[in-house]
């Protein structure tokens, strides 16, 4: 099992340690690889998406020749996971600021997305979270989160914090408005490589 995190910005360190530890839990052998080339992405099994800055992610997805590869393997059942900046990038609709900056979004879920609805750094905390099929909270880490405002189609929320959706789920793509990586706890990243 190979697992690809994207490391173009943001907390791609983190999320490749994440998938370390619960690879080690697992009892899985794999192996985890930070990637910013699209020749990469072809030999991994599932993808993470960082938070980070969205519009300098989608702009450097394109840039490197990234972004349709991604959006391919989406399509085509991958296990992707996006957080904090990936989910917004996994939405098919944004919000005004999304419009604004000219974010281009991978279009692969059927979500609307409200950028930085949490405010801003200084306004970052810590929540526990109830989230669905699991049955102890999550240690929710929410830096600049977006929110997840409606889903549709096959897109199904997994948890709200204050009644706003800050996660959801579609077949083989998750998103959370969240950061699990900053946590110790690897359940979101098991959760993502038991779909392989």
């Amino acid at each position: 099992m190979k697992a690809g995190v994207i490391s173009l910005q943001g907390a791609a360190p983190e999320h490749v340690q994440a998938l370390q530890r619960a690879m080690e839990r697992m009892d899985v052998r794999g192996e985890v690889v930070a990637v910013r080339r699209p020749e990469q992405l072809a030999s991994v099994s599932c993808i993470v998406i960082p938070g980070g800055e969205s519009t300098t992610i989608s702009k450097l997805l394109q840039r490197l020749g990234l972004y349709d590869p991604v959006v391919r393997m989406g399509r085509e059942g991958v296990p992707i996971l996006g957080t904090c900046a990936g989910c917004v990038l996994l939405a098919s609709e944004g919000d005004d600021e999304v419009e604004r900056t000219g974010t281009r979004l991978l279009n692969l879920m059927d979500m609307k997305v409200d950028r930085n609805a949490f405010g801003r750094q200084k306004d970052s905390f810590e929540a526990p979270l109830r989230i669905e099929g699991m049955d102890e909270e999550f240690p929710g880490i929410f830096i600049r989160g977006p929110v997840i405002e409606r889903t549709w189609g096959r897109c199904k929320a997994l948890c709200a914090h204050e009644g706003r959706i800050v996660m959801a789920r579609q077949d083989n793509l998750l998103a959370t408005s969240f950061h699990p990586e900053l946590t110790g706890d690897t359940r979101l990243h098991e959760l993502l490589l038991g779909m392989l």
